[in-house]
Order: structure tokens, then C-alpha cells, then sequence
């Protein structure tokens, strides 16, 4: 596959990659520094919300070991908000 593969430029996603980025990044930063933990609802919805957002990207631009890494992400979180809800 060639980079020609990729799906035109598109803003919608550039800055849903760019908000993920800056979801994922800021849900370690918070984690890290004690402000949220891994139980936090926040936590998990930033690294839903910011997978999301980057695998969108990948996905458009043909980025596979990215897109997947994002998928994989996703269903962490996913699964995560799924035991938190359950109790």
C-alpha cells in the first residue's frame, strides 16, 4: 500500500486525532499525578473518547499499527466503563 491509499485531507478528522492525542496524554498526565485513577469514570471516558479520536485518524490516513494500537485502546476503555457502570 502507498500513502496515495489514504483518504483526502479531512478537518473533521485531523482535529479528532489532535483531541484524542491531547485526551489520551491528558488522562495519563491526571493519573499520573494523582488528580484521577484508574476507577475514575473520566479516566476511562478520555481514553474512549481520545482512542477514538485517534483511530479515526489512523484509520483515514491507512495507519494500521496505529489504527489497531487506538482499537485495542477503545476496548480497554470500553470494557472498563462497562465494569464501572455494572458495579
Amino acid at each position: 500500500m502507498t500513502r496515495s491509499d489514504a483518504l483526502p485531507f479531512s478537518l473533521a478528522a485531523e482535529l479528532a486525532g489532535w483531541y484524542g492525542t491531547l485526551a489520551i496524554v491528558g488522562a495519563y498526565a491526571l493519573t499520573s499525578f494523582g488528580v484521577l485513577t484508574a476507577s475514575d469514570a473520566v479516566y476511562q471516558l478520555l481514553n474512549l473518547t481520545g482512542g477514538l479520536g485517534v483511530a479515526w485518524v489512523c484509520w483515514r490516513k491507512r495507519t494500521w499499527q496505529a489504527f489497531w494500537l487506538e482499537a485495542i485502546w477503545v476496548a480497554i476503555a470500553a470494557t472498563a466503563l462497562a465494569r464501572l457502570a455494572l458495579g
